[in-house]
C-alpha cells in the first residue's frame, strides 16, 4: 500500500512537471496591440475552433488567427503544452492521423512559446498562398493541438 500510494504521487507531480513546466518557463506573450497591429496587415485570416476531431479537453486552440507573407499572429489562446510547432498544411486535417498523412508536404514554421496571443515568423521561401491551414502540433508527444483554415 506504501509503494503504491508513493508511486501515484510520483506519477502525478510527474504528470503535472509535464504540463506546468511550459508554463512556468513561457516567455512574454505579445501584447494585444501588436497582434491586432500585425492582423490589420495580414492577407489571410481564419478562426482556431475546439470543436475539431483531433482537439480534447487537454489538445484546444481557439481566436483569430492571421496570416501574411512574413508573419502569423494569433489572437486568444492555445492550452499550454511542450514542444508546440506551427506548421502550414496543404489540405483540411483536423486530427493527429490526418496530419501525419500529410506532414511531409507541410512547412513546418517555428516554435510556440507562449500560449496567449502569439507571433511566430515565416521563415524566407515559404509561400503562405500554397498552403490552406495554420496547425499547432506537439512534436514530443505527436499530438495534434488545433487547426484553423485561412484560404
Amino acid at each position: 500500500m506504501l509503494l503504491a500510494s508513493h508511486l501515484a504521487v510520483l506519477l502525478t507531480g510527474f504528470a503535472l512537471g509535464i504540463y506546468l513546466l511550459p508554463i512556468l518557463t513561457a516567455p512574454m506573450t505579445p501584447s494585444e496591440a501588436l497582434v491586432q497591429s500585425i492582423a490589420g496587415q495580414s492577407h489571410f485570416w481564419g478562426q482556431f475552433r475546439r470543436d475539431l476531431t483531433g482537439s480534447n479537453l487537454l489538445h484546444w486552440g481557439e481566436g483569430e488567427i492571421s496570416v501574411d507573407k512574413q508573419t502569423i499572429a494569433l489572437m486568444s489562446k492555445v492550452s499550454p503544452g511542450p514542444d508546440y510547432k506551427l506548421y502550414l498544411v496543404p489540405e483540411f486535417v483536423e486530427n493527429e492521423a490526418q496530419f501525419l498523412k500529410v506532414k511531409a508536404r507541410s512547412a513546418r514554421l517555428g516554435d510556440i512559446k507562449t500560449f496567449e496571443n502569439f507571433i511566430v515568423p515565416v521563415r524566407d521561401g515559404v509561400d503562405v498562398a500554397q498552403y490552406t491551414m495554420v496547425l499547432v502540433w506537439c512534436e514530443t508527444f505527436s499530438e495534434f493541438i488545433s487547426a484553423a483554415k485561412y484560404r
